[in-house]
């Protein structure tokens, strides 16, 4: 971990490179949606709110799972999740 800021200068940027949606497919899906014309900005925000709700979603799978006496997160939890919240 040390090594990274030897590539690395900001913060933003390591961010970018790890975010858990890719900026492409996400502007893909929104001129899809019907933007004609979509700014960066507009992507990044997006992609920001899902990563948000992934892991609130997560985490109440998560809690479903244990509730149930597991530690593997199943489909059927995340259903339930994505209905709770």
């Amino acid at each position: 971990m040390r090594e990274i800021n030897q590539y690395y200068t900001s913060v933003e940027e390591i961010k970018k490179i790890m975010a858990a949606f890719a900026w492409s497919p996400l502007r893909a899906l929104m001129k899809k949606a019907g933007a004609e014309i979509v700014s960066r900005a507009a992507v990044d925000k997006l992609m920001d709110y899902l990563e948000e709700y992934a892991k609130e979603l997560t985490g109440c799978a998560l809690d479903i799972a244990k509730h149930s006496g597991r530690k593997k997160v199943t489909q059927n939890d995340m259903k339930i999740a994505i209905n709770l919240i």
